[in-house]
């Protein structure tokens, strides 16, 4: 019988716990560039249920959160008109790093250093259960999607694009 890993909090891990939230935790060798696609495969998950956390900023460089699909984009001109921005881009790896306060490639949206508004694709609510990251490059959580929007103020939005 394999031993189960365990796996050394976070700060995202710490806050969900404070919070009172079940989550099931998915370790995996991280791949440089892997993505959700590297994720959902290594762990036998489909990449539609993987969320990734995108730190992105408006045309005043407000940072904001996006969780999307693993195998799908963000039509950045969609979001930006549903916000009310006149635009949204994704912030460069060391902005993104400063604002979550995570490394790119391992950004939670639980516990971030700077508080941002987080926006969620709407089709990511009905789905039962999501992985997404836990605070750290190769480890994700598996919890319900519904305690994005309890606990971040997550705002369901339709901003999805085939990846």
């Amino acid at each position: 019988m394999a031993k189960k890993e365990r796996v050394s909090e976070t700060p995202a891990t710490q806050w969900l716990k404070a919070q009172g939230v079940a989550f099931t935790e998915h370790p995996y060798e991280y791949l440089e560039h892997g993505g959700a696609q590297h994720s959902a495969q290594v762990l036998g998950w489909d990449p539609f249920h993987v969320v990734k956390t995108l730190i992105m900023q408006d045309q005043d460089a407000r940072p904001l959160v996006v969780l999307m699909h693993g195998n799908r984009k963000v039509s950045t001109k969609n979001l930006a008109r549903l916000i009310g921005a006149k635009s949204v881009e994704p912030c460069a790896p060391e902005t993104a790093n400063r604002h979550s306060g995570y490394l790119v490639g391992g950004t939670s949206p639980f516990a971030t250093r700077k508080a941002m508004p987080v926006y969620i694709e709407e089709s990511i609510l009905a789905l039962p259960k999501i992985l997404i990251n836990g605070g750290r490059r190769g480890y994700l959580v598996g919890l319900e999607p519904q305690c994005c929007v309890h606990l971040l103020g997550a705002k369901a939005v339709q901003c999805a694009l085939e990846d």
